[in-house]
């Protein structure tokens, strides 16, 4: 089994330090509701770890929750609610869109507001180290201490101080952050032995990851946008503090979801909300879309690829409702070959559009085998199975079957051509048919689209 591992660059061989994979992802900073950029990456790692177990590995899977930050702040104030009401509310529409899409909880999801004792503790021992130095009440790490300071991102210090934001005359590099700053009026405080303050960003996860798992730790996940600064930062503070090399042994990064040709965020109110998505089209369909590319390269926003993976959801969900009707000496379709040819999919860095490829072929080979009079009951549970693997529930009533979709997209065509002819009343007649059927049509730019809806 190979991963790609951002630190060095390459896919390495996985062989964790034990049987029990110790993981890590980045969480939300809870100000504002989830959207799918935020699906795709928790998706992505809870495909890895049902992966894992499905390979016979435990799996501890951390994830924390930002809920003390200058955004929350900033939005708090806004509403003239406290910060932790506004943290707390987003957190549960956080779970609540999670269980929606069939992501599996964590075993624990830490907040930075409760793990002060821990950021305290790592900050004085930076602190003794020479690490870190304090400046006007605030605590700064001193990077040009950390001689590896890069290694993660694959830049030298030249190279970083451009994309250092936020410089400040009381730090002594531009690239030194924060670990701890000092109060500001009208802000959350906590005491500290440097007087009132809160912690920086970075340091939180790096508390949250050396508790609640270990020194040294498996897989760290996020999106490729966190690699500089915040885990540059949360390797160099970790490694410091510990003496221990490497703080992570692999570090997984999955692309980002684009609108527009942007990275989906909500600092630039470029996104969709994972609630307004799941209004929209099942978790299946989500799912699949995301999963349909590899989880390192960025994915475009497209309600019309949407729309395709609710029908090929459907054209899985079929498959599973074929009745065994075949005689007992029938012929048992084989699903070995396809069950192989997903784990051999899925052990190359985790590559999920192969292994859903795979899941329609066995697909096909099961609606033939069904006609052919095969039994296909050891099919059906092979392909219920590597369906789990990837999240996907295939449940539910199954609203269209292969020849009814067939038939609709004829029917659609046809429609098509009478409006090109101006054939208005026959148009509309097929619209307000179909549309009794529960099929609803939508004319677009970019052509007609349909979708059963019932």
């Amino acid at each position: 089994m190979k991963v790609f591992n951002t630190l060095t660059g390459r896919k390495d061989d996985f062989h964790p330090r034990s049987e029990v994979v110790t993981m890590y992802v980045c969480g939300i900073t809870a100000y504002d509701e989830s959207h799918i950029g935020h699906a795709m990456t928790y998706i992505i790692f809870d495909v890895i770890k049902r992966y894992l177990r499905f390979k016979g590995y435990k799996v501890k899977h951390v994830q924390n929750f930002t809920d003390i930050d200058d955004k929350i702040i900033e939005r708090a104030n806004q509403l003239g609610i406290p910060p932790a009401e506004l943290a707390n509310k987003y957190v549960d529409r956080y779970f609540s869109d999670m269980d929606a899409l069939n992501v599996e909880r964590a075993d624990v999801y830490p907040k930075a507001s409760e793990e002060i004792p821990k950021i305290i503790e790592i900050i004085q021992g930076l602190l003794a180290k020479g690490y870190a130095y304090e400046s006007e009440g605030s605590i700064y790490f001193r990077v040009r201490n950390f001689p590896h300071y890069g290694k993660l991102s694959h830049r030298s210090l030249p190279e970083m101080i451009p994309k250092a934001s936020n410089y400040q005359e009381k730090k002594e590099y531009p690239l030194d952050f924060a670990l701890w700053k000092a109060s500001k009026p009208g802000e959350p405080f906590w005491e500290s032995p440097w007087g009132e303050g809160r912690p920086g960003w970075h340091i939180e996860c790096s508390a949250m990851a050396l508790k609640h798992l270990d020194d040294t730790i498996d897989i760290h996940g996020g999106g490729q946008d966190l690699v500089f600064p915040h885990h540059e930062n949360e390797i160099a503070q970790s490694e410091s503090f510990t003496q221990e090399t490497p703080f992570v042994r692999y570090w997984l990064h999955n692309g980002l979801m684009q609108q527009d040709k942007q990275k989906m965020s909500k600092s630039t109110g470029n996104l969709v909300s994972i609630k307004d998505a799941l209004g929209r089209f099942s978790s299946d369909a989500i799912r699949l879309f995301i999963l349909s590319s590899h989880y390192r390269n960025p994915l475009i926003y497209s309600e019309e690829a949407l729309e395709a993976n609710e029908r090929a959801a459907e054209r899985l969900r079929w498959a599973l409702t074929h009745r065994a009707n075949a005689d007992k000496g029938a012929t048992i379709l084989k699903a070995e070959p396809s069950e192989q040819k997903f784990v051999e999919a899925m052990d190359d860095d985790f590559n999920t559009a192969q292994a859903i490829a795979v899941l329609f072929e066995l697909m096909k080979e099961i609606n033939r085998g069904a006609e052919q009079g095969v039994n296909i009951t050891k099919a059906q549970h092979t392909l219920s199975k590597l369906a789990g693997i990837l999240g996907l529930t295939l449940k539910g009533k199954t609203q269209v079957t292969p020849d009814a979709e067939a038939f609709i997209s004829l029917l659609v065509s046809t429609r098509d051509d009478l409006r090109q002819n101006q054939q208005w009343q026959l148009a509309d007649k097929i619209r307000s048919g179909l549309a009794n059927l529960g099929v609803t049509i939508e004319d677009t730019p970019q052509g007609t689209r349909w979708k059963y809806k019932r």
